[in-house]
């Protein structure tokens, strides 16, 4: 019997052994595996809904989401910006993708709704767990989206010119900001006589704050706000706002509408015999996309200020236009918010490349300072606001409705989007 116990005591010492073995060979391997994550941060199998570590990482693929508005008032500028940001993706996979996986695009449509912009935005990055995202067009989206991002600690591009007074460490501003376009704008219509300024715009949160830096700058400068007047998001009767500005008589118009409003805003101005001899309109909104939407014989001769036209002389515009008119049509313009949609892609390729993973994080580090030959002419991501270094530029609208240049800024502007570099800012 006390040989029988002997007999079962030894013979569960093999199995014992075993297990501890097993144990440490677990132990040994999370370790193993953990190591290789971090010095050769390509994904494995084991990230293939996207990780923590790697976020969009999914096998041979990495997903990035693209959402703008593809319906509704805003899709007249928006869907060409979706256009350009696949063109780069596109190009970003020819050229060997990041780290060497290809980018799949996740496309959601925004809808011209700023709740939607919040919800699909959560989609993309807790559910379809992607890289980072492309997208947005007016600030009410951008604003309604970046409590998500920052919650989630993902990342936005965000590809149009904007008030400024904001920053986000999960938000990449690849648009002007406001010293990069709207004191251009302000410094070039002085410059040309014209002090007296009637202001317009749809009535949301760009419009209303960038009239308040337009009056605090026409305070310090000399200038008249001779009336401030804001149309709902969407509206199509300017009869009546039309007639304030015949009465008023304003040197010039600064135009902040937005989306297919200024369709009807033009064609009233012209119904009235407002020509821009006698009293220009300076838009900050309107560019070659949306020039054919307005009708070019309603809008010929009128002002914009961005920081890129199709007519942009540089070797890489002159690449772009011709990739994007061979994909979509060769009918086809190309416009700012385009370019920047299109440049965001190729920024955040290099920079995932550069830090050699898709982690916020690590992106965010290895894109400080990161400088790039974008059509518009060489950019540089500030890392300290997360915006870029850009040249302004002043154009007239063609009668073949592309843009002339007409006055640009000697260099890239560095951004200052809380404009500390300004004395009349207040904030």
């Amino acid at each position: 019997m006390k040989h029988a116990r002997s007999q079962q005591r030894y013979g569960l010492l093999p199995l014992t052994l075993l297990c501890l073995l097993a144990l440490v060979a677990s132990a040994c391997g999370k370790k193993v595996t953990g190591a290789t994550q971090a010095g050769t941060p390509t994904g494995t199998a084991s990230a293939g809904s996207g990780s923590e570590a790697m976020p969009g990482v999914a096998g041979s693929i990495i997903k990035v989401g693209d959402l703008h508005s593809l319906s509704g008032t805003m899709a007249i500028s928006e869907v060409a910006v979706k256009n350009a940001e696949l063109l780069a993706i596109d190009e970003v996979n020819a050229a060997g993708g990041v780290l060497g996986k290809q980018l799949q695009v996740v496309t959601q449509d925004g809808a011209s709704d700023w709740p939607t912009f919040a919800e699909k935005a959560k989609q993309l990055i807790t559910v379809d767990k992607v890289a980072t995202v492309f997208g947005g067009w007016t600030s009410a989206s951008r604003k309604a989206m970046l409590p998500v991002f920052e919650q989630y600690k993902g990342l936005l591009w965000y590809p149009v010119q904007y008030e400024g007074l904001e920053s986000s460490p999960d938000i990449y501003y690849t648009g002007a900001t406001t010293n990069q376009q709207i004191i251009p704008a302000l410094d070039y219509l002085k410059s040309q006589g014209k002090t007296k300024l009637f202001l317009v715009g749809s009535d949301y949160v760009f419009p209303r704050t960038a009239n308040k830096e337009i009056k605090a700058y026409a305070a310090a400068n000399g200038m008249t706000i001779v009336d401030e007047q804001y149309t709902p998001l969407g509206s199509t009767e300017f009869g009546t706002l039309v007639n304030k500005i015949t009465a008023d008589k304003p040197d010039a118009v600064f135009n902040t509408l937005n989306g297919d409003s200024n369709v009807a805003f033009f064609k009233q101005l012209k119904g009235a015999g407002i020509t821009p001899q006698q009293m220009p309109v300076l838009s900050v909104s309107i560019a070659e996309q949306e020039v054919a939407g307005i009708g070019i014989q309603n809008i010929v001769g009128q002002l914009v200020a961005w920081n890129y036209y199709q007519t942009t002389n540089t070797p890489e515009n002159a690449k772009f236009v011709t990739a994007y008119k061979a994909k979509y049509g060769a009918n086809q313009t190309v416009d700012d918010p385009m370019e920047a949609g299109y440049t965001a892609v190729h920024l955040w390729a290099m920079a995932a490349n550069k830090a050699g993973t898709t982690d916020v994080a690590a992106v965010r580090s290895a894109a400080a300072g990161l400088t790039y030959a974008a059509p518009e002419g060489t950019v540089t991501i500030d890392g300290a606001t997360q915006h870029l270094y850009k040249t302004a530029r002043i154009g007239v609208i063609q009668p073949d409705g592309l843009i002339k240049e007409v006055s640009s800024s000697p260099q890239p502007i560095k951004p200052d989007p809380y404009l500390k570099s300004y004395s009349w800012w207040k904030g």
